[in-house]
């Protein structure tokens, strides 16, 4: 493996065709402003910015741009971001059904915003679920229109055939694999029957398979939005960073409003001729667009907004994937990346071997992933049970809603995964490494991570009433309301422990770290479990979606936002039926077709 110096690893940023401005624009009317400069904002400033050269691009940022930042850009350093400044360090409100646990919403502050920080898995979700999308409602959207603009946006080193091998956002599978981690694969696919699927990428992801993530394999520097995309701009796109959208303003236009630009949180103006587009992610869309009018009564008239839109499902039906873990210690003689969590020395010597360009433990290493359905996972009578839990529950709730029905449907399609299990090299949980004194600090550990595909719980997020201008945001996702989602939790990190104690895996460990097989054993104490440790997998979704008006949608097919005549929705918020997958890949081809819709209609138009 080579890399080049970190100097040139951030040097196409620094290079950026796209004007970054800081403060203050060079003008106040712009073609196009985008709010939010994070994954989805700058693939469609992008795109747009070369597909039509005579206009005039705005993307403002509320975060800095960060090309030098080793947090961001040195691969083995992802996560360590999270809770700094460029992260919006977003909470949920106390969760009852968690004990009262608060939990952390993890979003991006900084041009690139999410993709800036994610942990750079690169996958993609089961066929039938994009098509999902077309069915309920929203034509054009299927499978075969989102694997085109995804695979555009990709350039994946060592793909299979198929794969995207001339977009901005690099990929690739880490040669790296620790000799413990060698043992997953074998251990999944021999033990549980489950076959190794080198092809996930492309619709089919059941399986187990070492997963690509996005990592430019010439200088082994993450890839994300802002040094990936933004260096393909031309100079008719401008970047106003450290700049905070305070509303979106509008004129009315027959029976629709028409955004005219935005206001500023310092009281400037930015008009926009054409179009205003929001990127801002699935917690501060849905927020944006209730400071400008636009969503429930209740909401606004609490916060003392005047309505100019009724769209009761802004801020609604927000979805997450849920992990739990279970983490067990290496025999001392395997060694994880844990080493760099205790040791000063290997920090150092490590991270100047990346900065030289020498392989290095910073490189990051192998994703193993397994994707499953429940069959796989509990057997026949065990999916059937737990999926006749879920209609139930669904029965039981009133929950009728369209996304509901779906995961409903898809419960029976074994082409769709439910699980996910992530093999992670080193530890990760909630109990915490061995505290210094310890007498397991300096031992070596790795994590097998529960995700839950495809929850029932629904959650919202809406401005706060007592200072709906504030950063403080009333997100309530309802993790784990419901009994199927707290079983299926169950079901999965159960059967985590079952393929640790398979071999060949089983060889590697001496003892269970955590929950411990002592503390944990009964299906009572692994309940109590999940509902004392289960987390977030950051991938918040839905609460923009893009459905009929009538089914609580918040976008039309051309993403723009019911009511009005040129506002739209590019990012997360936008999907309306739960993937089973880590966002990034869907919310780049969401960009990519709005970037698509968005030109034709400006050629149609004159």
């Amino acid at each position: 493996m080579f890399h080049s110096s970190f100097a040139s690893s951030v040097l196409g940023l620094l290079a950026l065709a796209a004007t970054v401005l800081g403060k203050a624009p060079c003008a106040l009317v712009f073609d196009y402003i985008i709010v939010g400069g994070g994954t989805g904002g700058n693939a469609l400033a992008t795109r747009l910015s070369q597909g039509l050269p005579g206009s005039k691009i705005l993307v403002i940022e509320a975060g800095p741009a960060a090309p030098d930042e080793l947090g961001i850009n040195v691969p083995g350093r992802k996560g360590s971001t999270l809770t700094g400044k460029y992260d919006w360090n977003f909470s949920t409100v106390a969760q009852a059904q968690l004990g009262g646990r608060v939990l952390r919403v993890a979003r991006g502050k900084v041009l690139g915003g999410s993709s800036a920080l994610n942990l750079l898995v690169w996958d993609r979700a089961a066929k039938a679920e994009y098509d999902a999308w077309e069915q309920v409602g929203n034509p054009g959207w299927n499978f075969a229109s989102m694997m085109a603009a995804m695979t555009k946006a990709e350039n994946y080193t060592g793909g299979p055939v198929g794969s995207g091998t001339h977009g901005p956002v690099h990929a690739v599978v880490n040669p790296i694999v620790p000799v413990h981690e060698q043992e997953f694969v074998p251990t999944v696919s021999e033990v549980f029957g489950i076959p190794e699927n080198k092809d996930s990428i492309r619709g089919v992801p059941i399986g187990v398979m070492l997963q690509p993530k996005s990592i430019d394999p010439a200088n082994w520097n993450r890839s994300y939005s802002a040094n990936s995309y933004l260096p393909e701009a031309g100079a008719n796109l401008q970047i106003l960073t450290d700049t905070q959208v305070a509303r979106v303003n509008f004129a009315k236009r027959g029976s629709l409003l028409r955004a005219t630009g935005v206001t500023l949180a310092n009281g400037s103006i930015i008009y926009a001729r054409r179009e205003v587009v929001l990127s801002a992610g699935s917690i501060q869309t849905p927020t944006l667009l209730e400071l400008s009018g636009i969503g429930q009564a209740s909401v606004l008239g609490a916060a003392n907004i005047t309505q100019l839109v009724d769209l009761p499902g802004v801020g609604e039906s927000y979805q997450d994937h849920l992990r739990v873990q279970v983490s067990f210690q290496l025999k001392d003689n395997y060694s994880s990346i844990d080493v760099l969590k205790y040791n000063t020395t290997a920090v150092t010597v490590e991270l100047n071997k990346w900065l030289a360009g020498e392989v290095s433990l910073y490189d990051d290493v192998a994703g193993g992933i397994l994707f499953a359905n429940w069959a796989q996972l509990l057997g026949t009578e065990g999916a059937g049970a737990l999926a006749a839990l879920a209609h139930d529950t669904a029965a039981g709730l009133g929950w009728g809603d369209v996304g509901t029905r779906k995961k409903l449907e898809q419960l029976a399609d074994p082409t769709i995964p439910q699980v996910e299990i992530i093999f992670s090299d080193g530890y990760t949980g909630v109990k915490g490494y061995p505290a210094v004194g310890a007498p397991l600090r300096g031992k070596s550990f790795f994590t097998l991570i529960a995700g839950l595909m495809h929850p029932l719980s629904r959650g919202s997020v809406h401005i706060n009433a007592t200072d709906p201008r504030g950063s403080n945001l009333v997100i309530d996702p309802r993790f784990l309301d419901n009994e199927y989602d707290i079983q299926a939790l169950v079901g999965i990190i159960k059967f985590c422990r079952r393929i640790a104690h398979a071999e060949p895996l089983r060889s590697v460990w001496v003892a269970e770290y955590e929950p411990g097989a002592d503390a944990v054993q009964t299906d009572v104490e692994w309940r109590s479990y999940v509902l004392n440790s289960v987390l977030s997998i950051y991938h918040p979704m839905g609460t923009a979606a893009m459905l009929p008006r009538a089914d609580g949608g918040v976008v039309d097919a051309r993403l723009r936002v019911h009511g009005t005549a040129n506002l739209r929705v590019v990012d997360a918020s936008v999907i309306p039926v739960q993937i089973s997958a880590h966002i990034q890949t869907a919310v780049y081809g969401i960009a990519e077709r709005a970037a698509e819709i968005m030109i034709a209609a400006a050629a149609s138009t004159g």
